[in-house]
C-alpha cells in the first residue's frame, strides 16, 4: 500500500475516534440520567422513559441512524452528516447504558442510604459521595464493554456519507482494486483502539483494587 492510501484510512481512523469519544462523553452521562430519572419512579416520565428506552433498543443501529439523518429534518432538525452519526451513536448508548446504570441503582444497598439519611445527608450528598463512587467502580467492565460495541457500531454511519475507517478502506480498496490490505489495516486499527480501552480498564481496575483493598 502506498502512503497516501495509509493517509486516507488513518484520517478515517480520527473521525471515528473523533465520533467514539464526543459520543462516549456524551452518551454515559446522558444513560445515567436516564436511569436515575426511572429510579425515582417520576410519574408518567419514568414510564415514558421506558418506552423510550426499549424503543431505541429494539431498533437497529443503522436505521437509528437513517433515521436521525433522513427523519428529523421534517421536524425541522436538520444535521450535517458527523452531527448525526453522534446524535444516533448517543442515543443508542444512552439507552443501553441506562439499563446497566438502573440495575447497579435498583440493587444498591439501602441501609447504606438509610444509614447516610439519618447522618443528616441530604439525597444529593447521598448519590454523590455514597452511590455513585461505588456503582462506577461495579460497573466498570459493562460500561467498557457498552464503550467498545458504540466503536464497533461506528461503521454503520457511512451510510450517511461521514467517511470513518472502514469506508476510507473501501474506498482505498475500490481505487487500488486490492481490498485486502486496506481492510486488513483497517482491523489492525480497530484492534488497538479496542485494545487501548481494555488496557485503560485494566489500569483503573488495578488503581481500584489497591485502593479499596479489592480482591480481583
Amino acid at each position: 500500500m502506498t502512503w497516501p492510501a495509509i493517509r486516507t484510512i488513518l484520517d478515517g481512523a480520527v473521525v471515528t475516534a473523533m465520533l467514539a469519544a464526543v459520543s462516549i462523553l456524551l452518551s454515559l452521562p446522558l444513560g445515567l440520567l436516564l436511569a436515575l430519572l426511572r429510579w425515582r419512579r417520576v410519574p408518567v416520565l419514568a414510564g415514558a422513559l421506558a418506552a423510550f428506552v426499549s424503543l431505541v433498543r429494539a431498533t437497529p443501529f443503522i436505521t437509528l441512524v437513517l433515521f436521525v439523518f433522513f427523519i428529523l429534518p421534517s421536524a425541522g432538525i436538520q444535521l450535517d452528516p458527523v452531527p448525526a452519526a453522534i446524535l444516533a451513536l448517543t442515543i443508542n448508548t444512552a439507552a443501553f447504558s441506562s439499563e446497566i446504570w438502573r440495575a447497579a441503582l435498583q440493587t444498591f444497598s439501602r441501609d447504606q442510604r438509610e444509614a447516610a439519611a439519618a447522618f443528616g445527608l441530604s439525597e444529593r450528598q447521598i448519590f454523590t459521595r455514597i452511590v455513585f463512587p461505588q456503582i462506577w467502580r461495579a460497573n466498570l467492565g459493562p460500561l467498557i464493554s457498552e464503550v467498545t460495541i458504540l466503536l464497533k457500531c461506528t461503521p454503520a454511519v457511512a451510510v450517511i456519507g461521514v467517511v470513518e475507517i472502514t469506508r476510507a478502506a473501501g474506498r482505498v480498496g475500490a481505487e487500488t482494486y486490492e481490498p485486502l490490505p486496506p481492510f486488513l489495516v483497517a482491523t489492525l486499527i480497530y484492534t488497538a483502539l479496542i485494545a487501548t480501552l481494555v488496557r485503560g480498564q485494566r489500569v483503573v481496575e488495578r488503581r481500584i483494587a489497591r485502593r479499596y483493598g479489592v480482591t480481583r
